[in-house]
């Protein structure tokens, strides 16, 4: 007969362990209250003008972050990828996204959007009113632009009106 006693005190060790060291990194940690009323958006270099942001926690340029994003009415942020993985809470407006190859979805106010390391997509505030988005990400933040092939290209070639695009001149 085999004994699990040495096993069952190890994981008991670590999950006691674990348990612990969570418990502390929680009682370092303050707690955030954050009125939205009281956001103060900014732009962010290589992005759409009608895309700002302002920071509820961390540093989204140096690590894990917890962001309020404002799109106005029908900002477009084209096809593009983040390093980190991107967590998307609606808390009001209609954000359509779409992942590269998919159909586009429409989430609004309390849809959860899950976005992996390097998955393609584009955001669009369609509807009457703009849209507040909070993005959470597990490292630093950035914005990787690309074109219809895939192939990263400069924030300005993105945003470039195309033929389908473009308004027809009179």
């Amino acid at each position: 007969m085999i004994s699990h006693q040495p096993t069952s005190r190890l994981l008991l060790t670590l999950v006691l362990s674990f348990g612990s060291a969570h418990l502390a990194a929680q009682a370092t940690e303050n707690p955030i209250v954050s009125p939205a009323a009281g956001a103060k958006f900014a732009p962010i270099p290589n992005a759409p003008e009608c895309f700002t942001i302002a920071v509820e926690k961390g540093d989204p340029t140096k690590g894990p972050s917890v962001i309020l994003a404002r799109f106005a009415r029908h900002c477009v942020a084209p096809y593009h990828w983040h390093t980190p993985s991107e967590t998307a809470m609606v808390a009001s407006g209609t954000l359509e996204t779409q992942m590269k190859g998919d159909k586009a979805i429409v989430a609004r106010s309390g849809d959860f959007v899950y976005l992996p390391s390097h998955h393609v997509h584009r955001a669009t505030c369609t509807g009457t009113s703009p849209c507040l988005v909070f993005l959470s990400s597990n490292a630093a933040f950035d914005i990787h632009w690309v074109d219809a092939a895939g192939k990263e290209i400069p924030f300005e070639q993105a945003v470039k009106p195309t033929k389908a695009t473009a308004k027809p001149t009179k």
